[in-house]
């Protein structure tokens, strides 16, 4: 009798901890945080004016901080490698401070990765930042263009704020139809651009070309936060809406 018992007890731990191993399987595999792509621009100068643009700071701080406080690594990839120039250099904006006192993330941005150094199996999302050198040359990067397909239709995000949206418009899946074809988003509004006396200087206003590859575009007011999440293309209007945009993304990833 005492032989029976003391196997129904070894069976009965054995169960139980089998069972503790396989409730937490899938928690440990959640747990598992991929890492997060953001490209940002190498073009750095405004059409034919003599004025410096760059990446906006704000649009890649602001993400950035919400992305990396939840525990995500982010990665730097623009359309030539290398140094990355910026635009929109205010130090009086702490989360702006912390990211560029931050060692580590300038190490990135002073060697952002080529697209052809890219491998996309490893992002699940690929985030677009702003700023006006975007216009020049995100559209036609090819590299920039195969790593957003192949991550969104692996199920993965792809996400933009203010001129980040540049890069989709030739951007096309492998069913040769636009990506953003009849999806609902948004960016730097024509009114926003007209407002800034850029509208004559960049070489295409991104709200009217964004509307004529066949997406709905969405907007606020001019420099309201506004964001888009429309199965899985997630964008902001504008920099007020940086943060917006990082909040959206994370909840996204989390679904």
């Amino acid at each position: 009798m005492k032989k029976i018992r003391f196997t129904l007890w070894v069976l009965c731990l054995a169960t139980c901890l089998s069972a503790q191993t396989t409730a937490t399987d899938p928690l440990t595999k959640n747990d598992m945080k991929k890492k997060i792509l953001f490209a940002v621009t190498s073009h750095d100068q405004l059409g034919i004016t003599k004025e410096r643009t760059g990446f906006y700071l704000s649009e890649v701080a602001h993400p950035w901080k919400v992305l990396t406080d939840a525990g995500y690594d982010i990665d730097f990839v623009s359309p030539q490698g290398g140094k990355a120039p910026v635009d929109g250099l205010d130090l009086e904006d702490p989360v702006n401070r912390l990211f560029w006192q931050n060692g580590a993330e300038q190490e990135k941005i002073q060697n952002t990765l080529s697209p052809a150094e890219v491998n996309p199996s490893e992002y699940q999302v690929i985030f677009y930042a702003g700023g006006h050198g975007a216009m020049w040359d995100f559209p036609d990067n090819r590299g920039l263009a195969d790593i957003a397909r192949q991550i969104y239709e692996a199920g993965g995000i792809v996400a933009a704020v203010c001129h980040g949206p540049a890069a989709w418009v030739n951007l096309t899946l492998s069913d040769g139809n636009y990506l953003i074809n009849g999806l609902q988003l948004t960016g730097f509004t024509n009114e926003e651009e007209e407002e800034i006396h850029r509208d004559q200087i960049v070489p295409f206003l991104l709200e009217t070309k964004l509307t004529e590859r066949g997406a709905f575009f969405r907007k606020a007011g001019k420099w309201h936060t506004f964001v888009v999440n429309d199965r899985r293309l997630i964008t902001g209007q504008n920099p007020q809406s940086a943060t917006a945009v990082g909040e959206e993304i994370l909840s996204e990833l989390r679904r």
